[in-house]
């Protein structure tokens, strides 16, 4: 998949008096545009985002805050922050993120270790995020561009073992196997899906044999089963799941709500800021379900076109993974796409009731700083890979 630099190499004596013209080009990056379509599509999303976490969280917020604009302002600011991460990504020089894989993980991991200290508030019974006073920090949404960085790095220099288990495998495994195991002690175990996820769609981009892709989806399926029968409270949302209506006002009641918002909607919806969901009827109105609640406002034609802008979006990343021509640089576009896409996904799915409530918020579209941030800071460094027009940096 990786294109080699052709360096000339003297041989004899006089080769070492004789500088490489090849190395010292292969120091320097070549940039173009930036893939403007991308960004534009992306601030399409979130324009509509804000809308509608102004018009689904107005009345809790001024019933709660007593100010409709709580959330949205701070959403404001929110993504304020991502706009800047997302400059900053963008212009980060490749070798220097290059460097900072390992750097990554240990910020990470010293993050979510705090969530399991007295300094992380219990909210809904979980301990997932670091308050700082004025905001909130969730630090598995940067876990999983740490994991990227990691699996890239590692699936590009030791691709010539990938087809081992012992060590091309079980090392990527191992890491994010340890950052599962302290998501589940949250407990957070949409998270804990969600980088397995990552895990498995890089391996196949990064050419593990396929005989440990379908062992690694049994052992995937083993172990979401065991872990759902061994808690009381994912059996109930499991048995929500398959019927909502056993049990309305319980387990089933969100997802209850949800499908009658998106009934209400029609195709055309009841008009941005009409929804009756969003009155104290649909918990996380502004948070995972936002989707329910546009369904309801926009209707059948505002969810497609939301769809239809994460398939440009998707589209976009994937034209900027193909014209990369150095392994690392391909593999770590994929997994950025990869974080934004199965996000959108599980979202969506648990919205429609064809997966288990999640707790996995819409990117760009959700209320929340640490999922918005990250997912802007992932299209940063996306748009960083779509002006790489020549030879990429150095991977070491």
């Amino acid at each position: 998949m990786s294109v080699p630099d052709v360096q000339a190499q003297g041989h004899g004596q006089g080769a070492k008096h004789t500088p490489s013209v090849a190395a010292t080009k292969e120091e320097k990056i070549k940039y173009g545009p930036y893939d403007w379509w991308l960004f534009t599509i992306m601030t399409t999303i979130l324009a509509i985002g804000l809308v509608m976490v102004l018009s689904s969280s107005s009345i809790i917020a001024d019933s709660t805050f007593h100010d409709k604009y709580y959330f949205f302002k701070r959403q404001l600011f929110y993504t304020v922050i991502g706009g800047i991460s997302l400059w900053i990504a963008a212009l980060i020089p490749l070798k220097f993120l290059y460097r900072l894989h390992y750097w990554a993980l240990l910020l990470t991991l010293l993050l979510l270790l705090l969530t399991l200290t007295p300094l992380a508030p219990t909210i809904n019974g979980a301990r997932r995020w670091i308050t700082l006073g004025f905001a909130s920090i969730q630090p598995m949404e940067f876990v999983k561009i740490a994991i990227v960085l990691y699996l890239a790095y590692f699936m590009s220099t030791k691709h010539a073992t990938m087809g081992t288990f012992w060590r091309g495998v079980f090392p990527p495994c191992l890491v994010t196997g340890v950052y599962c195991a302290i998501l589940l002690t949250q407990p957070d175990f949409g998270s804990a899906i969600v980088l397995a996820g990552i895990l498995f769609f890089m391996c196949i981009a990064g050419g593990v044999r396929i005989i440990y892709i379908l062992w690694s989806i049994v052992l995937g399926v083993a172990s979401i089963a065991l872990l759902s029968f061994s808690a009381p409270y994912r059996m109930e949302r499991l048995k929500a799941f398959m019927d909502p209506f056993q049990d309305p006002s319980g387990a089933g009641y969100q997802l209850i709500q949800s499908f009658y918002a998106l009934a209400s909607g029609g195709f055309f919806g009841v008009g941005v800021g009409a929804s009756q969901q969003k009155m104290f009827y649909l918990p996380e109105a502004h948070n995972d379900f936002i989707m329910s609640v546009l369904g309801e406002e926009m209707g059948l034609a505002g969810l497609s076109l939301i769809m239809f802008l994460f398939l440009c979006l998707f589209w976009r990343c994937y034209r900027i993974i193909i014209h990369q021509t150095e392994m690392r640089a391909k593999l770590t576009a994929f997994g950025l796409t990869a974080i934004i896409a199965i996000g959108a996904l599980i979202n969506l799915a648990v919205v429609l009731g064809m997966m288990p409530p999640k707790g996995v918020a819409m990117p760009l579209l959700s209320y929340g700083g640490s999922n918005l941030i990250a997912t802007m800071l992932c299209i940063g460094l996306i748009l960083n890979f779509s002006r790489q027009t020549g030879s990429c940096a150095k991977s070491s």
